[in-house]
């Protein structure tokens, strides 16, 4: 993970002010380092029976991709309101800058789906959580959540249900 560590940009005041973001276009751009996060992120979940994998717009679709198609599952994007063509399932939240809205198909997850949540950076959990609370209202089988990064002293894991499993890459 060092290699991956070497390659986030830490872009200062952004969004706003006081804020250190976790740029992982640096990371993405780096042939080896994208090959390093597939390899290592579809290795948590090879003996999962994971079926689909759920991005969070927009940088939780890199990865998540990736992950999906390293397990032969298939692709799941929850995005912000208006861009999703069918039917969808919504949730407001709150999240550090504000509140947001995101939407998932509703016909997206089955029950006897398995699902891996996926985004690339785990800060407050805002997000997350309402991405989980969405496709928990759709019955899967079992939901596991996955980021990238962590920011740690966030405590965003703090607020995901104690009973998922959730992991992360690199831990900041």
């Amino acid at each position: 993970m060092e290699y991956i560590k070497s390659r986030v940009r830490d872009v200062f005041d952004f969004p706003k002010k006081g804020v250190v973001f976790k740029d992982l276009t640096t990371v993405f751009k780096d042939p080896r380092a994208l090959h390093i996060i597939g390899w290592d992120l579809s290795q948590l979940y090879r003996d999962k029976g994971v079926t689909k994998v759920v991005g969070i717009e927009s940088r939780g679709f890199i990865g998540g991709s990736i992950l999906a198609f390293e397990l032969g599952a298939g692709f799941v994007p929850v995005r912000k309101p208006g861009k999703l063509p069918a039917d969808t399932l919504q949730a407001t939240y709150e999240k550090e800058y504000g509140t947001d809205t995101i939407e998932i198909h509703r016909d997206a997850i089955t029950e006897d789906d398995i699902v891996v949540l996926h985004d690339d950076v785990l800060a407050t959990g805002g997000t997350m959580l309402a991405a989980y609370n969405l496709v928990r209202s759709m019955n899967p089988k079992k939901i596991y959540v996955n980021f990238i990064i962590e920011l740690s002293a966030l405590n965003g894991r703090s607020i995901l249900p104690p009973d998922v499993e959730v992991t992360s890459l690199i831990t900041y």
